[in-house]
């Protein structure tokens, strides 16, 4: 199998290394990647800073030419793209073709906002001192970005790293997933398509056993990550002066309440909670289900769920593919029968094939289990009976987790109730906490992280506040 180039400073290379690249579900080959050395990541880190000011002096049709340019080449080779994500993650094509398209809409949203990113002025005449002056107040890149993109969704998470990047005008290096670094790469391939100067993106499959180095350089302030608590945290407490963006994941609650349309909640619920295998941030995990309407949903939950095709994620038809490996799969397995010897029952699923775990409810779950206390990252899905709201956004709350809840109701007194009472980064009426719109400022609170991604809330965190004051001016 030919080797998978890695990009540095917008070309290919290849290093003394390579490592295999295998499908989740069979385990087969489905690349070979080439790894930098040392010397080749000094070279991409120096590139970037030495190209930080040409980047933040790009004009601003410069940088959005460049991501209109990555958005179309994206969707015309969004087929092709959607496998690849496929063959290297496992996630069914289903799902992969979802992918791609919004990543096509990030660096369409990236164009945009590039477009309106512009300095503002103020009036300083509101005191006598300041007659005739005028502030003026740009924001400016930090610096280049080290973003750490994750394996569950390899393309467009690191489109909404490097998009943003781009946009405000920072060089950035990107290290993907081991898991996962193919699509990323493709990623690497369209961006040398473009007029960006050369240093300005990178692309480096490093092991994981060596991305402290990239971590600690002074040369890269701004560290975004996605990935799991005690790794995101550790960067954070690692680099205490860079500014560091963290989406660290979540235990996703959804409540429902006696006026949700229940058909509707089921099969939003049963759906994602299981849509990518579970191995989303924002997938449900947590369900608190008023007594009034628990005996009439659960089995409409179960019947959403027992019906979910699962299996062959190279069908058109699967929903639920794979984890990401083996090893997943038999942690989540081992986190269901811990709870179930606890005394959780199982209503559906509960079983392991390989990498593949069934879709599962669970009801009657003890309070310090895995399966509710932790983010499980898989395809189960715990089930409580609450009487009335209070108890249920206190459940909802009880939780080291704060990334987005989903709240079933037809109230706007309980909607915007949810919204100031739910300590979360996000709430979401009528739907499951898995929704998510690419352009909305998008992040948590408590283990979930910190900072905001979407894409004028990332180009935010990159850059920072500039002013020039304008003396003598006849106002």
């Amino acid at each position: 199998m030919d080797v998978t180039p890695f990009w540095l400073a917008g070309r290919p290379e290849t290093g003394t290394e390579t490592f295999a690249v295998t499908h989740p579900y069979d385990g087969r080959e489905v690349g070979v990647v080439a790894v930098p050395t040392p010397e080749q990541v000094e070279e991409a880190v120096a590139a970037a800073h030495a190209v930080r000011a040409e980047a933040a002096a790009l004009p601003v049709h410069a940088r959005a030419d460049a991501l209109t340019h990555v958005s179309r080449r994206l969707e015309e080779r969004q087929e092709e793209i959607a496998k690849l994500i496929t063959a290297e993650n496992g996630k069914p094509l289903m799902w992969s073709r979802v992918e791609v398209k919004r990543a096509v809409s990030v660096f369409r949203f990236a164009a945009e906002e590039a477009r309106r990113w512009s300095p503002s002025t103020q009036r300083l005449d509101t005191e006598p001192g300041g007659a005739g002056r005028l502030v003026y107040v740009d924001r400016v890149p930090k610096g280049p970005v080290l973003g750490i993109a994750p394996f569950n969704f390899p393309l467009n998470l690191t489109a909404h790293k490097v998009a943003p990047a781009i946009a405000a005008g920072a060089p950035i290096v990107v290290k993907p997933a081991p898991a996962t670094p193919l699509s990323a790469l493709v990623l690497g391939e369209i961006l040398a398509e473009t007029d960006l100067p050369a240093g300005m993106v990178s692309v480096l499959p490093v092991p994981n056993d060596r991305a402290s180095d990239l971590v600690d350089d002074p040369r890269l302030p701004v560290v975004s990550f996605t990935g799991s608590v005690p790794v995101g945290w550790s960067i954070n407490d690692r680099v205490p002066r860079k500014h560091v963006t963290l989406e660290l994941g979540g235990n996703g609650a959804a409540v429902v309440l006696p006026d949700a349309d229940l058909d509707w909640a089921a099969q939003r619920i049963g759906l994602f909670s299981n849509y990518q295998a579970g191995q989303s941030c924002i997938a449900v995990q947590r369900v608190y289900v008023d007594e009034v309407v628990y005996d009439d949903f659960l089995p409409k939950l179960a019947d959403t769920v027992n019906a979910l095709v699962t299996g062959d994620p190279w069908d058109d038809k699967t929903q639920v593919g794979p984890l990401v490996s083996e090893d997943a799969a038999e942690r989540v397995e081992a986190w269901v029968n811990e709870a179930v010897a606890s005394g959780a029952k199982v209503v559906a699923g509960g079983s392991r094939e390989g990498s593949t775990y069934a879709p599962t409810i669970l009801t009657d779950v003890p309070q310090d289990a895995k399966v509710l206390r932790e983010e499980i990252f898989g395809p189960v899905l715990v089930v409580e009976k609450t009487s009335g709201v209070d108890e249920a956004f206190a459940k909802v709350n009880d939780s080291k987790f704060g990334l987005q809840a989903g709240v079933f109701t037809r109230s706007l007194d309980i909607a915007f109730r949810a919204h100031r009472e739910l300590a979360v980064g996000g709430v979401i009426i009528g739907d499951v906490p898995s929704y998510r719109a690419d352009q909305m400022p998008y992040g948590g609170v408590k283990d979930s992280g910190v900072g905001r991604e979407g894409l004028h809330s990332a180009m935010t965190d990159y850059t920072e506040e500039k002013i020039m004051v304008l003396t003598g001016l006849p106002l």
